[in-house]
């Protein structure tokens, strides 16, 4: 345990690199043979726009690279944090780690993110993508990236997490952002075993529903404990009958297909779907 943690302490570039890119390329692949739905789109050009985004997540995150280190350094000198609390063993203390930078860093950010309205029009470019695989995964607004970022870095602080420990979690969340955006007919029992403890390709699928109430549920991004725990879990029998992708108030290709379009989203008046945010807030879009 103790050289796997070193690996990921000082993990080199081209694996972190092998995970963004080969992931998407395996990907890709499988869903050529295995695919849930055939999409009437054009593969290329619907993979272009979402790589851009892809891109300029990778960007943000070396960016940042230096703040998430000094924050996983300041916790580690000062043995602040909630690792600190309990003397734990190698392996409980990384297990520990990964469940709650993926709660914090993840789930919390992201239920945040569909309950803050600003927050929700940064988020709405992810969510108005019609023709959800792997590429989707991180197509996210770069002011998006930014916040989500900034809740990782609070969570290593709040964690006491070492960098070892955040660049595993860092690799497994770019490798589930990959399998569950994927578009990958899974069967039905082994998705559902899975769904339990990890988030599954259907179990995602559930969230890029177009409509209210399956938007606003299934947030996890490693773990799906955290959805069953705070009741956001849902499932449909029939991912495949019961499924549209996007987001009702953006489904015309022309503001969910064109790169203009969605870096502007969320500087634009924005239509609130119905039953999400108050009466109030709707008034105020």
């Amino acid at each position: 345990m103790e050289q796997f943690i070193e690996f990921f302490t000082y993990i080199p570039t081209w694996f972190r690199a092998t995970i963004l890119i080969g992931g998407i390329i395996v990907f890709w692949a499988l869903e050529g043979v295995l695919p849930l739905f055939r999409f009437s789109y054009r593969k290329i050009g619907h993979a272009g726009l979402n790589l851009f985004f892809t891109l300029t997540t990778a960007i943000i995150g070396f960016g940042l690279a230096g703040a998430l280190l000094a924050a996983s350094d300041w916790v580690s000198q000062n043995q602040f944090g909630l690792l600190y609390l309990l003397d734990m063993p190698l392996w409980a203390q990384v297990l520990t780690g990964v469940l709650l930078l993926d709660l914090i860093g993840a789930y919390l950010i992201h239920w945040t993110e569909h309950k803050v309205k600003w927050m929700w029009k940064f988020h709405l470019v992810h969510h108005s993508d019609t023709s959800v695989d792997v590429t989707t995964g991180l197509r996210h607004h770069p002011g998006e990236t930014v916040f989500r970022i900034g809740f990782t870095i609070l969570a290593v602080i709040i964690v006491g997490a070492p960098m070892g420990i955040i660049m595993l979690y860092q690799s497994l969340s770019v490798l589930f952002a990959h399998l569950t955006h994927a578009n990958l007919n899974i069967p039905k029992k082994i998705d559902r075993v899975l769904s339990f403890v990890f988030v599954t390709p259907n179990m995602h699928k559930v969230h890029h529903h177009f409509t209210q109430p399956l938007t606003d549920t299934n947030y996890g991004n490693i773990f799906s404990i955290w959805d069953r725990i705070f009741g956001t879990f849902a499932q449909v029998e029939d991912t495949k009958e019961e499924l549209q992708y996007g987001i009702d108030t953006h489904m015309d290709p022309e503001e969910n297909d064109r790169l203009g379009n969605l870096l502007s989203i969320p500087f634009q008046q924005y239509r609130v779907p119905e039953g999400k945010f108050s009466e109030k807030e709707r008034q105020m879009s």
